[in-house]
């Protein structure tokens, strides 16, 4: 790999239920790229989703590693559940198939973990949520990751999970004003259930929130969930 110059060049992906996100990062963390998209084709197979980040990857120039956020449980590389995309994903080595594919080291985190990353002050207890097809969630300690946290399929009103409740198809069921009444509950019952020090809210469907936010919760911008590709690297130990 290229000396820790300020030359290391991540190229970031991000895994969505609706698209496909990418962009390069300098060893800062800082954008050098354009952000692209893609949309995620469907049905949302391993091999389809696989030859989307390709070919996004094609369009970003020169790279040297790969990060990726994907939106579900990610155990040393595999996907271990796939709600919003495609059952072929349980189990499947996404690191490995990329590497494979890109030829480039790669590390696989899931999306709220990655978003996390990129939002977070590294003090005390921080949460982040993120809304978009599903209901995402992380969960920090003094900056230090507490993984595979899917808060989104706990249960949270009238017998449904957060995802059922707050996920992408119940908000164009029920329209913004219901939706946003609801995600006040949630963000109560999180506080009361985790006592966190900052909540962090992203995700595609966070500009449509609406309501007055606690002082110490905070809308992000979904770049964020790319931005914090950097930081599976900041420790080249696995």
């Amino acid at each position: 790999m290229v000396e820790e110059n300020g030359s290391i060049r991540t190229l970031s992906v991000d895994i969505g239920g609706s698209g496909v996100k990418a962009m390069v990062l300098d060893i800062t963390g800082h954008p050098v790229t354009e952000r692209a998209r893609l949309d995620t084709p469907q049905p949302a197979t391993p091999e389809v989703v696989i030859n989307a980040i390709v070919v996004l990857a094609a369009a970003q120039g020169e790279f040297h590693r790969v990060s990726v956020g994907f939106p579900g449980v990610v155990r040393c590389g595999v996907t271990e559940t796939a709600v919003n995309l495609h059952p072929d994903w349980i189990g499947f080595d996404l690191e490995t198939a990329l590497l494979k594919h890109l030829n480039k080291p790669v590390r696989v985190i899931n999306d709220a973990d990655m978003q996390g990353f990129g939002a977070i002050a590294g003090k005390g207890l921080e949460m982040v949520i993120t809304l978009g097809t599903g209901f995402g969630s992380a969960l920090f300690i003094d900056g230090k990751l507490v993984p595979n946290m899917e808060m989104g399929h706990h249960p949270f009103r009238k017998g449904e999970t957060f995802e059922q409740q707050l996920g992408r198809a119940e908000l164009e069921k029920i329209g913004d004003k219901r939706w946003n009444r609801r995600l006040e509950k949630a963000i109560a019952s999180l506080q009361h259930l985790f006592n966190y020090d900052y909540l962090y809210i992203g995700g595609g469907e966070a500009v449509r929130v609406n309501l007055q936010l606690p002082l110490n919760v905070k809308l992000i911008p979904n770049i964020t969930g790319l931005l914090g590709g950097i930081a599976l690297w900041r420790d080249e130990k696995r």
